[in-house]
């Protein structure tokens, strides 16, 4: 760590292993757990807690401000989990008083250019594809994958497990387990490659194809699917999750291909 050309607060706490490469500059109140790796170039603001094992390349800027209006210098934070990759030039802000902090979660993959707004909430093992963009107030769930320049509004939410094309723009919620594309965004199908991948049997994954084959594909409304899935659908994680997730949705979930 004793890198003399980067600057390090007094006031930080810095594991005892942590690499901080030439040109880094890292500011008051902030926290890195063991093993991380901090390329040359990064500006790690206040309120940052970085995890172990994590890398951040350069040119990222991790906790700067919030770009919002309504943000007087509250004491918030930015919180990154265990073992995620930060690409070159992502921007992270740090949370307002709404949720007082903005979180990655571990083992997450945030790549080149990304944007992530204050007051998210990431989940873990996500992968964010080069110049994806969350605005602020946004949830994204575990395993989720926004392919290249996605882009998402305020305040929606992401399932856990889902797929969004790239060059998509996201204005509605995405369920668990779909796969999100087109322009407006719409159901083409479930993540079954990426269930697959981790280790979903057929059967599961037949299962959660019903589910939306109801949802989206039969003469019901969300309103009237939901009842009949509940009805008519034996209760497992899965289908729960679905339902929770609907019922749940304040923006209202995406469409399917054959209502727009």
């Amino acid at each position: 760590m004793n890198q003399p050309l980067a600057y390090v607060h007094p006031g930080a706490k810095i594991a005892k292993n942590v690499v901080i490469e030439p040109f880094t500059t890292i500011h008051n109140n902030v926290i890195i757990g063991e093993g991380t790796w901090i390329g040359s170039n990064v500006t790690i603001m206040e309120g940052a807690r970085i995890g172990k094992n994590c890398s951040i390349f350069p040119g990222a800027v991790i906790s700067a401000v919030p770009q919002d209006k309504k943000f007087n210098d509250e004491d918030t934070t930015t919180e990154i989990g265990d073992n995620t990759t930060i690409r070159e030039c992502v921007t992270i802000n740090r949370g307002t008083t709404d949720r007082m902090k903005t979180k990655i979660g571990s083992n997450c993959w945030i790549m080149a250019y990304c944007h992530i707004a204050h007051d998210c909430i990431v989940g873990d093992h996500c992968i964010f594809s080069n110049n994806s963009t969350l605005a602020g107030h946004i949830n994204v769930g575990d395993y989720v994958v926004l392919a290249g320049m996605a882009a998402v509004q305020q305040f929606c939410s992401i399932g856990n497990h889902a797929f969004v094309t790239g060059g998509s723009l996201v204005r509605k919620d995405v369920p668990p387990y779909v796969k999100a594309a087109r322009e407006p965004l719409s159901y083409v199908g479930i993540n079954s490659i990426g269930l697959r991948r981790r280790g979903f049997t057929t059967e599961k994954i037949r299962e959660v194809q019903s589910i939306y084959r109801i949802l989206y594909q039969s003469k019901y409304n969300n309103t009237q699917a939901v009842a009949f899935i509940e009805a008519e659908m034996e209760a497992t994680p899965e289908r729960d999750e679905v339902l929770e997730f609907i019922k749940n949705s304040q923006r209202g979930i995406m469409k399917g291909y054959f209502s727009n």
